[in-house]
């Protein structure tokens, strides 16, 4: 975690804090509910400077976003390196990464353009990690790298958005480290499980195929950052 934690060490202390404690706010209250107030009272600073570090709330959860994205992805790098190895990298993980679980649970659910903005900043990360040369990672065997980076950022962040229903299931808070160790273990297992015949699996993606040869109806359009992002990346 040495990466993350100097990333967040060069910053402002003030507008960290801030930033910290907007997290807990938002998470808590969603983006509505929230307000500079009292983001600054939770960070303990003036209204004053939260505006003069962010100028604005939607700004100030914009920057939130973005430092949740940047945390994930280096968590994850940084794990697929080989610091999973280590449980004093697990626990500094955990530590870091939890807050921002709930974080994102909120956020994901808020019903503004920001929560979009969230998932395809999240998207464009997985894209970017499946190209094949990212340490730990194959390249994965499809004929839609967008559709395969989609489905995996909408299971990541769907099971989040649930974590109520998860927690009730496995009977432990899944955003607290022995919930999400287990689902996260359980996750595992079933991305490296052989759940399917073969045989199964080659007539289901043949009847996909022809689902979607057949589909003449307009295509559900996708958000502008991931068209983008879609457009600029050599295909698969």
């Amino acid at each position: 975690m040495t990466e993350m934690r100097a990333r967040t060490d060069e910053e402002p202390a003030a507008r960290a804090r801030i930033r910290d404690a907007a997290v807990r706010e938002f998470a808590e209250h969603g983006v509505n509910g929230a307000t500079i107030r009292g983001i600054a009272r939770a960070a303990g600073v003036s209204p004053g400077l939260v505006q003069h570090h962010f100028g604005s709330k939607e700004a100030l959860r914009r920057a939130c976003d973005e430092y949740a994205v940047e945390i994930l992805k280096r968590t994850k790098l940084e794990g697929l390196r080989g610091g999973i190895a280590d449980p004093a990298f697990t626990a500094a993980a955990l530590d870091e990464v939890l807050p921002l679980q709930r974080y994102l649970a909120r956020a994901l659910v808020d019903g503004s353009p920001g929560a979009a903005e969230l998932f395809d900043d999240a998207l464009a990360v997985t894209r970017e990690m499946l190209k094949g040369d990212t340490p730990g990672l194959s390249r994965p065997n499809t004929s839609d790298p967008h559709a395969y980076a989609a489905v995996i950022t909408g299971l990541t962040f769907g099971l989040v958005v649930v974590h109520e229903h998860m927690s009730r299931a496995l009977g432990a808070d899944v955003l607290g480290a022995e919930g999400y160790a287990r689902m996260g273990r359980a996750m595992l297992d079933i991305l490296t499980d052989d759940l399917l015949d073969p045989d199964l699996v080659v007539q289901m993606r043949a009847a996909l195929d022809r689902t979607i040869d057949e589909t003449t109806g307009p295509r559900i359009p996708t958000s502008d950052a991931a068209a983008r992002k879609a457009d600029s990346d050599p295909p698969a």
